[in-house]
C-alpha cells in the first residue's frame, strides 16, 4: 500500500499535478516575456522571480488543499456559497480566456517546430493540435496528461540549462539579481506582465481539478502526501534560467527580443545553429505543454459550469478540450498570430474574472465548514491576502492600461 512505499517512490509520486501547473503555466508567452526581461535589464530583475514565484506557490497549496478537503469541485463549492451565477459566470469566463489564448500556443508550436525543420508552420499547427486532441482518446486521459507534462518539463529543463551552459552567465551578477531588488527605468510594464503570467490564478485554480482527478483514480492518494509546491519551484527555475540565458547574451549585445522565436535567431550567430536549435526544442516544449494544459482548463472548467462534468472521464468534457484545441488552431492558421480583437477581448475577461477567482478560492480556503482541518492558516490567510491586494492591483492597471491604449479603440 502507498504507506509502505519508500518515501522517495511517495514522493515522486505526489507530483504530478503540481508539474502539470508548472509545464501548462510556462508557455510561448511566459518564454516571450522572460527573454524581453533578461535582453532588456540584464540580471537586475531575477528577485522578481521569487515574488511572483512565492504567491504562485501560496495559491496553489490552497487549491491543492481545497481539492483534497471536499468531493466537490471548487465551483461546486462557489456555487454552495454563492449561488449558481457565479460558478457559471467563473467557468464560462475561464473558458473563454484560455480559448482566446490559444492560438498563441498553437503559433508557438508551429514556429518552433517549423524553426527546426525549416518548414511551414501551418503543418505543424494540424499535426500538434491533432496529436493533442488524440490524447484525449485514451481512457485515462489524466494519466496520459501528466506523463507527457513530465516529460515536455524534462525537455524544457535539458533545453535551457543546455543554453544557460552556451550562455556563461556572469554568477556573481545573477546572485545580485536575486538578493539585491532593484526597479530599472522603464521596466514596470514587463514587471507587470511577468508577475500577471506568473502568478497565474487560472493555474491555481486548476490545481484542485488535478488533484480531484488523481484522487478519483486512486482513492488512497486523499490520504498521502501532495506536494504542489516543487512544481511550481521548477517553473521558478524555468524562468529565471531564461532570463539568466538572455541577460548573459542577448543584454550585453543590446539584442532585442520581442517574441520567442527571436531568442532562437539571435542565439544563432553567437553560438551557431546547435544552441538555436537546443532553444527551439525548448519553445517547442513551453508550446505544446501549455497548448494540452490550457485547453484542458477551458474545458474542465465550462463542463463543470453546465454540469457536464468535472473530470476527465466525462465525454463532454473531452469534447470542450478538443474544441479549445481547434479554435486555437483555426485561428492559428487563419491568421498566423493571436489576432488583435482576441487580445483585447481576452484582456478584458481576464480583467474582470481574475480577482473574482482569486477571492473565491480564498474564501473557500477559509471556510472551515467546507475545508475542515485543511482550513487555511493564519500564515496563509495573511499571505494570501497579500496576493489577492496584488491580483487586483494588476487587475486595476491592466484595465487602465487597456482603455488608454489606441488600440482598443480601434477594435471598438
Amino acid at each position: 500500500m502507498i504507506n509502505k512505499q519508500p518515501f522517495l517512490i511517495r514522493w515522486l509520486r505526489s507530483l504530478g499535478p503540481g508539474l502539470i501547473t508548472a509545464a501548462l503555466v510556462f508557455g510561448p508567452s511566459k518564454l516571450t516575456i522572460t527573454s524581453k526581461l533578461g535582453a532588456s535589464y540584464g540580471y537586475s530583475l531575477l528577485w522578481v522571480v521569487i515574488v511572483a514565484i512565492l504567491f504562485m506557490a501560496i495559491f496553489v497549496s490552497m487549491s491543492t488543499r481545497i481539492g483534497v478537503a471536499t468531493n466537490q469541485s471548487l465551483l461546486a463549492s462557489v456555487k454552495q456559497k454563492w449561488g449558481k451565477p457565479a460558478s457559471i459566470a467563473m467557468g464560462i469566463g475561464v473558458f473563454l480566456v484560455t480559448t482566446s489564448f490559444q492560438a498563441g500556443n498553437s503559433v508557438g508550436v508551429g514556429i518552433a517546430a517549423a524553426g527546426m525543420f525549416n518548414t511551414s508552420p501551418e503543418i505543424w499547427i494540424i499535426v500538434f493540435n491533432s496529436l493533442g486532441i488524440s490524447l484525449l482518446f485514451f481512457r485515462s486521459f489524466y494519466k496520459v496528461l501528466e506523463s507527457v507534462m513530465i516529460l515536455l518539463i524534462f525537455v524544457k529543463l535539458v533545453s535551457f540549462f543546455t543554453t544557460l551552459f552556451y550562455a556563461k552567465p556572469d554568477m556573481t551578477e545573477v546572485a545580485k539579481g536575486f538578493v539585491t531588488p532593484s526597479v530599472p527605468e522603464g521596466s514596470q510594464g514587463l514587471m507587470i506582465a511577468f508577475i500577471a503570467s506568473c502568478f497565474s490564478i487560472v493555474g491555481a485554480l486548476y490545481q484542485s481539478y488535478l488533484i480531484q482527478e488523481r484522487i478519483r483514480i486512486n482513492p488512497e492518494l486523499r490520504e498521502a502526501k501532495n506536494d504542489s509546491v516543487t512544481g511550481i519551484i521548477l517553473l521558478g527555475f524555468m524562468c529565471s534560467i531564461v532570463i539568466i540565458c538572455a541577460a548573459a547574451v542577448l543584454h550585453p549585445k543590446g539584442i532585442a527580443v520581442n517574441s520567442a522565436g527571436d531568442m532562437a535567431k539571435a542565439l544563432e550567430p553567437i553560438f551557431g545553429s546547435n544552441a538555436s536549435i537546443i532553444f527551439l526544442i525548448g519553445l517547442f516544449g513551453a508550446a505544446f505543454s501549455s497548448l494540452i494544459g490550457n485547453a484542458s482548463v477551458g474545458g474542465t472548467l465550462l463542463g463543470d459550469a453546465l454540469g457536464l462534468g468535472s473530470n476527465f472521464s466525462s465525454k463532454s468534457v473531452r469534447y470542450l478540450v478538443a474544441t479549445v484545441m481547434v479554435i486555437g488552431a483555426g485561428i492559428a492558421i487563419r491568421f498566423g498570430k493571436l489576432p488583435l480583437e482576441l487580445i483585447v477581448f481576452a484582456q478584458s475577461v481576464t480583467i474582470l474574472i481574475v480577482p473574482f477567482i482569486g477571492m473565491a478560492m480564498y474564501f473557500v480556503g477559509n471556510d472551515k465548514e467546507i475545508m475542515g482541518d485543511k482550513v487555511n492558516s493564519p500564515t496563509i490567510k495573511f499571505f494570501g491576502a497579500l496576493g489577492l491586494l496584488i491580483i487586483i492591483s494588476l487587475a486595476i492597471i491592466n484595465c487602465k492600461e487597456l482603455i488608454n491604449n489606441p488600440l482598443f479603440h480601434q477594435t471598438k
